[in-house]
């Protein structure tokens, strides 16, 4: 059997984890290289000369032509924090090299932390990767396909109109052969002018896109893409279609990657986080050594979300 590159690829193991990020002090580090990577840069004027001092055990640094002062995670999405940062190292490795998905709870027995910190922690790095995957474009051959995402509520309604269950649209680039490149996912409701805002957003116009025979996936074609629409019948047979393998694949394993790791949570205002770390880490996926450094690096480049805006499901959808 041809072992799967994706899956037997090493990653970064915990013990090169604890060799690179093992302190606060080599988390730092990797924070001011990542950051600047050429040298620290004054925020306010551009200046590259400065010195440091530190503060509370938070080291600073001040621009010696405007005397601004920053510390290193200040305008991060780590500013304010009152953790050691080798906790939200640790965090991210978490995130990004397990196999599954990683629940605020298991992060917060793997933090040493309550379970409100542990949750606020996994949803600013979700919200770092929705910025990041928000300018993703697919094209060439892309499947298209309309989803859910949850489910009834005790004692509430069942079927499509449950409270907690959430449309969402996913499409997927794949090659020539049909072979899975990128993903794109929005959480929204499939009418034809919410398909035309992902379609303007998130897919080329030089894209062919496949998708069933919903009406609303007509609009993919404002943005200039040519559109194969192919009526499957529905039912279980229409899952089966070779032109869909791509997106009906990757839709099983989301779904249940999503139900074995969150065995509750609110999908109706939090599932658009949840679908860009999906979309984050599948994109990603062909080299797991780097993508920890990588989400570092988009970290130092977000702006410090504080925990009211976190939580307000609106922002950022």
């Amino acid at each position: 059997m041809t072992m799967n590159r994706v899956q037997f690829q090493t990653g970064l193991s915990m013990a090169e984890f604890v060799d690179r990020y093992g302190s606060d002090d080599k988390c730092e580090a990797a924070l001011i290289a990542s950051r600047w990577p050429s040298g620290f840069a004054c925020p306010a004027c551009g200046c590259g000369h400065s010195s440091s001092f530190r503060r509370e055990g938070r080291l600073y640094f001040q621009c010696t032509a405007c005397r601004h002062q920053c510390s290193v995670i200040s305008g991060t999405i780590f500013e304010a924090t009152k953790l050691g940062l080798a906790r939200w190292f640790l965090a991210m490795h978490l995130l990004t090299q397990s196999k599954n998905n990683v629940a605020a709870l298991e992060l917060m027995r793997h933090l040493g932390v309550c379970y409100k910190t542990a949750w606020l922690i996994k949803h600013k790095l979700m919200e770092v990767m929705r910025v990041r995957e928000d300018a993703r474009q697919l094209d060439g051959r892309v499947e298209l396909d309309d989803a859910y995402l949850g489910g009834e509520r005790s004692g509430g309604k069942a079927g499509r109109g449950s409270e907690n269950k959430v449309p969402f649209v996913a499409a997927v680039q794949t090659t020539p052969e049909g072979q899975p490149q990128f993903v794109c996912l929005r959480q929204q409701p499939f009418t034809h002018e919410e398909v035309a805002v992902f379609a303007a957003r998130s897919i080329a116009p030089s894209a062919t896109v496949v998708t069933d025979g919903l009406w609303c996936f007509g609009s993919v074609q404002l943005v200039g893409a040519e559109h194969e629409r192919i009526v499957t019948g529905g039912g279980k047979a229409s899952t089966t279609l070779p032109q869909f393998k791509a997106i009906n694949t990757f839709l099983g394993n989301l779904k249940r990657s999503l139900g074995g790791t969150y065995h509750a949570f609110d999908f109706a205002k939090y599932a658009h986080r949840y679908l860009a770390e999906a979309q984050y880490r599948f994109n990603r996926r062909f080299n797991l050594r780097s993508i920890m450094s990588r989400l570092l690096h988009a970290a130092c480049l977000s702006i410090p979300t504080p925990a009211r805006v976190i939580r307000v499901a609106e922002v950022g959808r």
